[in-house]
């Protein structure tokens, strides 16, 4: 629809604080007319996070990504893309509250379903790995010494032979 595009179109251009306002106007729209959606209300209200990221209003972003990815999961499950996508919308917010540490969890326990369903090559696992690359050296409190530092970001896809679900340490 028109509203949800130029909302989209607004944020990505640098105008978060318009965009919030067509984003918003969206949001009440889908659920005056399509309530029964609940996947179309997810998105508007996941897009109206991205932009409350945007202007620096992470508290109030945190808690939509949470009842989003929450609402993914319930509805469509934890593997498929659009769950997946929203976890790392999650995790970005989690970041921002210095939650570095529930980031990386969430990230860890996306990377195996985002690899066996999309592959390691696929750009949302792809970005998995650097979100968590993100979340393990963005930690202000982590040292070099610090052992998460030296666990290897992509152990849990390198432990599994992802076609056949097979564990290759075992083989």
């Amino acid at each position: 629809n028109a509203i949800g595009i130029l909302g989209n179109a607004l944020r990505e251009s640098g105008r978060p604080e318009e965009a919030l306002l067509a984003l918003e106007a969206r949001y009440a729209l889908t659920q005056r007319c399509w309530s029964h959606d609940k996947q179309a209300i997810l998105a508007c209200r996941a897009n109206i996070a991205t932009c409350l990221t945007k202007l620096g209003r992470h508290d109030e972003a945190l808690v939509l990504d949470r009842e989003v990815y929450a609402g993914m999961v319930a509805s469509i499950g934890d593997s498929h893309e659009r769950t997946i996508g929203n976890g790392m919308n999650l995790a970005i917010s989690l970041q921002y509250a210095g939650l570095f540490d529930e980031a990386r969890t969430l990230l860890r326990d996306r990377l195996l379903p985002a690899a066996r369903r999309l592959g390691v090559d696929h750009d949302v696992t792809l970005r998995i790995h650097q979100s968590l690359t993100d979340a393990l050296y963005g930690n202000p409190e982590s040292t070099r010494d610090d052992p998460r530092l030296n666990q290897p970001v992509c152990a849990a896809t390198s432990a599994f032979d992802l076609n056949t679900g097979d564990d290759l340490l075992e083989a």
